[in-house]
C-alpha cells in the first residue's frame, strides 16, 4: 500500500476495438491513462469469455512501460497466476467469492513478482474483504454486476468504499462499473483514488479530457481531505 494516495486512471480496454487492440491502448496511454485495467473472464464465474495471458503477453510486447492490471472474473484464480506474471501483468486483482484460500493466492501473487489485489461482487458485504486487506495491494469494490459492459452504476455500492476509507485511509481503493463523468464525484467523496472506466473514456471524442476530468477530480477530492487533517 501507497504511504500517500494518488488519484490513478485506469481504462478498461474491454470496450474498445479488439481487433486494433495495440492501437487502442497505445492511444489511452497516450491520453494520459495511469493504467491499462484487462477484464480476463472465463466464461464460468462469469457467462462471458474475454481473453487470456496470450493476448496480455502479446500486448506487453507492444507496450513496454505501462502498469497492467489484469481483473481476473474467474473461478479459479490460482490457475493463471504463473501464465499472467510471464507475460508481464503488474497487479493481479482477484474475487474472492468462488475461493477459499485467499490468503495463500496472494501470497503467491506476490511471490510472481505481481501486486495483489481482492475483489469483490455487489452482493458480498464489505466484512468479507476486510480480513484480507492486511495480504493484499488494493481492493476493488465492483459497482455493476462482472461479466457484462455498460451497466448502470450502482450508488448504494459507495458505502463499502466510505467504510474502508474511514478505517483504512492509505488503502488503494478501486472502483469498477458504470463509472464516467457522470458518476465521478460520487466515486470520489466517496474515497475512491483509482478509477477504472470503459465506455466513458474509451467512447470519448476527447479521452484526454476525459481521463484528466476523471482524475482532477478524484485528487481534489484526496487534496481535500488531506487539507482537514
Amino acid at each position: 500500500m501507497s504511504r500517500s494516495l494518488k488519484a490513478l486512471i485506469g481504462p478498461s480496454i474491454l470496450n474498445s476495438d479488439l481487433s486494433k487492440l495495440f492501437e487502442e491502448s497505445q492511444k489511452l496511454m497516450d491520453n494520459g491513462a495511469d493504467y491499462l485495467h484487462l477484464d480476463v473472464m472465463d466464461g464460468h464465474f462469469v457467462p462471458n469469455l474475454t481473453f487470456g495471458h496470450p493476448i496480455v503477453k502479446c500486448l506487453r510486447n507492444h507496450i513496454k512501460d505501462a502498469f497492467f492490471e489484469t481483473h481476473m472474473m474467474v473461478s479459479r484464480p490460482e490457475q493463471w497466476i504463473a501464465p499472467m506474471a510471464d507475460a508481464g501483468v503488474n497487479q493481479y486483482t482477484f474475487h474472492i467469492e468462488p475461493v477459499t484460500n485467499v490468503e495463500e493466492i496472494c501470497r503467491k501473487i506476490k511471490e510472481h513478482g505481481m501486486k495483489a489485489g481482492v475483489a469483490i461482487k455487489p452482493g458480498t458485504p464489505v466484512e468479507e474483504v476486510e480480513e484480507y486487506i492486511s495480504v493484499a495491494d488494493m481492493v476493488l469494490i465492483m459497482t455493476v454486476e462482472p461479466g457484462f459492459g455498460g451497466q448502470k452504476f450502482m450508488e448504494d455500492q459507495m458505502a463499502k468504499v466510505q467504510y474502508l476509507r474511514k478505517h483504512y485511509p492509505l488503502l488503494n481503493i478501486e472502483v469498477d462499473g458504470g463509472v464516467g463523468p457522470s458518476t465521478i464525484d460520487c466515486c470520489a467523496n466517496a474515497g475512491a483514488n483509482m478509477i477504472v472506466s470503459g465506455t466513458a473514456v474509451t467512447g470519448s471524442k476527447d479521452q484526454m479530457a476525459t481521463i484528466k476530468l476523471l482524475r482532477d477530480t478524484v485528487q481534489t477530492a484526496i487534496d481535500k481531505v488531506k487539507n482537514t487533517e
